[in-house]
């Protein structure tokens, strides 16, 4: 395994990082055992960063991973979690926003226990352009200082965020304390934009993580989740991506993993599974060159959505309704 300095974080992270989010059910029901198998596969194969949130399954997600590096020594792994966002037991819809500083607090607690630990090395505000925005100020003139707090008290190690919209990602980087970004679906085969980030970020020092090289489901080649945004004729062009490459003796799931993790300027890619054959299978492809022909086919395919900026908070309003 490869590894790189996470900026201002001084953290030497895997190049692989293990997002945590499938072991909360986000994307389908999970087998809790093998989950854990994942997290120990990850652990043999020298992947050092794992991410999580209360938010991935109304807490789910943290209490596996809880349960997987339970005994495991701390100085194996580098753990972050998220503030500000949480939902009900099991659910990945309907959520609460909260970025006051008691919430943030009495929140990281309850994370720290249920994941085992009493020290998280980043804590990434999240989602906060959810709700129409309306909850971006608080963000900032709260929860960013909730998290300077906690890391001057040394309850944390670094400031982080995790949003999406490109706009707001400039403000965060310009504006606000971070020693790190959590940036999804903007360096995948179908989104390129996070590229823009990466000056602005070195320009500070700024650690950055690249999640969801598979877009979300989007690139898997199976089925998409409900609270994706995409409606059905974006979604046949994805099907299409992933048949022409299933014709040409590949899968769209194995491109868009190489395509995301090889020459990357992020520090780290960070991908989610809850299964221990998945796990094995993209370690596998992480050391295997990407057939660039079918790329440039791949990409004409989705053209019509190349660079789509997807409205997420949509699609979790629509599977609420």
């Amino acid at each position: 395994m490869d590894y790189a300095e996470l900026g201002k974080t001084g953290l030497n992270v895997s190049r692989l990082s293990f997002g945590a989010s499938a072991l909360g059910g986000v994307f389908r029901d999970i087998d809790e055992a093998d989950g854990i198998r994942a997290v120990h596969a990850a652990l043999d194969a020298g992947i050092n960063y794992f991410d999580v949130a209360p938010a991935y399954g109304g807490t789910l997600a943290e209490t596996v991973l809880g349960k997987a590096l339970k005994g495991i020594s701390r100085d194996r792994y580098f753990l972050s979690t998220k503030a500000g966002k949480s939902t009900a037991p099991g659910s990945f819809g309907a959520a609460e926003f909260d970025f006051s500083s008691s919430r943030i607090r009495t929140g990281l607690e309850a994370s720290m226990q249920r994941l085992g630990v009493d020290y998280l090395d980043i804590v990434h505000l999240h989602d906060f352009e959810y709700q129409g925005g309306s909850q971006i100020a608080s963000a900032f003139a709260e929860g960013f200082p909730t998290l300077v707090a906690l890391k001057q008290e040394g309850r944390i190690g670094a400031v982080g965020a995790g949003t999406y919209p490109l706009e707001l990602w400039q403000r965060v980087i310009s504006e606000a304390p971070v020693d790190a970004i959590l940036t999804h679906n903007h360096y995948c085969l179908n989104d390129t934009r996070g590229l823009e980030l990466v000056e602005p970020c070195r320009s500070k020092n700024v650690g950055m993580i690249n999640a969801s090289p598979f877009a979300s489901g989007l690139l898997t080649g199976g089925k998409i989740a409900d609270w994706h945004p995409s409606n059905s004729g974006e979604r046949a062009l994805f099907a299409e991506a992933a048949a022409f490459c299933e014709s040409h003796g590949s899968s769209i799931a194995k491109l868009a993993f190489q395509f995301a993790c090889q020459q990357s300027p992020f520090h780290t890619t960070m991908f989610s599974t809850a299964r221990s054959t998945s796990l094995q299978r993209n370690l596998a492809w992480y050391g295997e060159a990407y057939d660039t022909s079918l790329l440039a086919e791949v990409r004409n395919i989705l053209a019509p959505v190349m660079n789509q900026q997807w409205d997420f908070d949509a699609g979790v309003e629509k599977l609420e309704k």
